[in-house]
């Protein structure tokens, strides 16, 4: 393992605001899970509803919602996933 210096850790940071940030969204298969999932994600930034990938897993329990949005900070996406694992249906956020 070699060390890092502290440019190249700096490098990967995210530098705000980032206009295509990716949100990956893991949750239970269900009516309604990628409305709810677009919905929390729009009181809390813009989306791009072009970006919207949909997929469940092998054994169709589980969706995976992914969308980019804009995000402006680092409190606005602790919000995002706040009020996403609040809803319940959220198992997790990427």
């Amino acid at each position: 393992m070699s060390d890092k210096t502290e440019t190249e850790v700096a490098s990967h940071k995210i530098e705000f605001p980032c206009a295509d940030y990716p949100i990956k969204v893991i949750g239970l298969t269900g009516v309604g899970f990628t409305a709810m999932v677009t919905e929390v994600l729009k009181k809390h930034a813009e989306v791009d509803m072009n970006s919207l990938a949909e997929r469940q897993s092998s054994n169709g329990k589980y969706t995976t919602v992914q969308l980019h949005i804009i995000a402006t900070g680092e409190d606005q996406l602790r919000d995002i996933n706040s009020a996403l694992r609040a809803t319940g249906s959220v198992h997790m956020v990427l």
